[in-house]
């Protein structure tokens, strides 16, 4: 990228918190946020309450919230507080948030209510659009510019901010916030997942469930969590900024059925070189792996890693261990975590896996991310 993008504001809500400082100090402790579900039957990374107690606040705020899925909640919150710390106030700006399933919750209770009764409710249709997320954080926050909502499945807040700085570059747009909604601790959303034989049983690891990036491990360990985060981005150097986005990479693989990723990682050596460009490969000091816990997935984003780095790859993390898979929002949840670790000066490792000795300083962090299709994002930020 000739021109760096700086990140102005960044926010999420999580299993972590809706503080930065809360959310860091979490990441400081070696326990995790995951928590067996006796309602769900299984293991999840739900809010914290005090973001749980955000969500409810802002219903009272206006009676037609009420009737909004949280995803939809969740992305009105961080992107209010992200907008808030950029200090935009003209609503000049475009949004481009995502999710991996959309208004989860509200489509299976309307049509558990659509099952029993053979009718639905008039607002069923507006309120479970995947548009619906985007369009009502414009409303919320007087946008003028325009407003997008995708699904790329579980890497879509990273193509969110693909699709921001295109925006940017393309001189159609002076401020983008992107983001990744994701609100689908459902019933229906962990069955599927338990029938693809994913996540793991109430036999698990009691302290870590979610054992991502343990290589060794011989189950899929995959723990869907909850949460949403968002970023301001705006061209070029600011006062403010954060961090940069430096480089940015995205490739997809042919597949063999509808959720197969390569052994080798295809799709990652490919985001992760376009990403780099000109760079060396060893100014990267650490990669926040995309990592979902499962045994093909973590398997064959290290082969990819392997083969840009041999033996001697950067500090390697995921923060999937600690706050569940959250799909859609999980790109920009470990890109958050890669700023953080930026500005603290401070790698957060995963605990139950050796760690080697961080460098005294960390300059560039690569962030990862797939989904089901074979599609990568490959995301390099760099120290304000």
């Amino acid at each position: 990228m000739k021109t760096p993008i700086a990140i102005t504001g960044l926010n999420s809500i999580s299993p972590l918190g809706v503080t930065a400082e809360d959310q860091w100090d979490r990441y400081l402790e070696k326990r995790t946020c995951i928590i067996w579900d006796e309602k769900l039957n299984a293991f999840t990374a739900k809010l914290s309450p005090d973001a749980k107690a955000k969500v409810q606040a802002l219903k009272k705020e206006d009676t037609t919230y009420l009737r909004l899925d949280p995803s939809v909640l969740y992305a009105i919150i961080v992107g209010r507080e992200a907008v808030a710390q950029a200090g935009w106030k003209d609503g000049d700006f475009g949004i481009n948030v995502g999710s991996s399933r959309g208004a989860t919750q509200l489509f299976e209770k309307y049509f558990e209510a659509f099952q029993k009764r053979n009718i639905t409710p008039t607002l069923t249709s507006p309120s479970t659009t995947l548009g619906n997320i985007s369009s009502w954080l414009a409303q919320d926050l007087k946008s003028t510019g325009p407003d997008i909502s995708h699904s790329i499945t579980c890497s879509t807040a990273l193509h969110a901010l693909l699709n921001g700085i295109a925006w940017l570059q393309s001189g159609m747009s002076e401020k983008f916030l992107v983001g990744g909604s994701e609100a689908a601790l459902t019933p229906f959303t962990i069955a599927q997942m338990q029938a693809m034989k994913l996540t793991p049983g109430e036999d698990a690891n009691a302290l870590y469930p979610s054992q991502a990036l343990n290589l060794f491990k011989k189950k899929n360990t995959m723990v869907l969590g909850e949460g949403a985060a968002a970023a301001c981005l705006e061209v070029g150097k600011k006062k403010n900024a954060l961090a940069y986005v430096t480089g940015v990479g995205y490739a997809t693989e042919i597949i063999d059925h509808a959720v197969s990723l390569s052994s080798t990682g295809d799709c990652f050596t490919k985001s992760m070189k376009m990403a780099l460009g000109d760079t060396n490969p060893k100014e990267i000091d650490a990669i926040v792996m995309h990592a979902p816990g499962t045994m093909k997935g973590d398997d064959s984003e290290m082969e990819a890693i392997k083969a840009m780095y041999g033996d001697k790859p950067p500090l390697l993390t995921t923060n999937k261990w600690k706050i569940g898979h959250t799909f859609g929002a999980s790109g920009l949840l470990s890109l958050e975590l890669a700023v953080q670790m930026l500005q603290a000066q401070t790698f957060i490792g995963v605990s139950y896996l050796k760690e080697r000795t961080a460098p005294k300083t960390l300059k560039k962090i690569m962030i990862n991310a797939v989904g089901f299709g074979g599609n990568a994002v490959s995301v390099i930020v760099e120290k304000a």
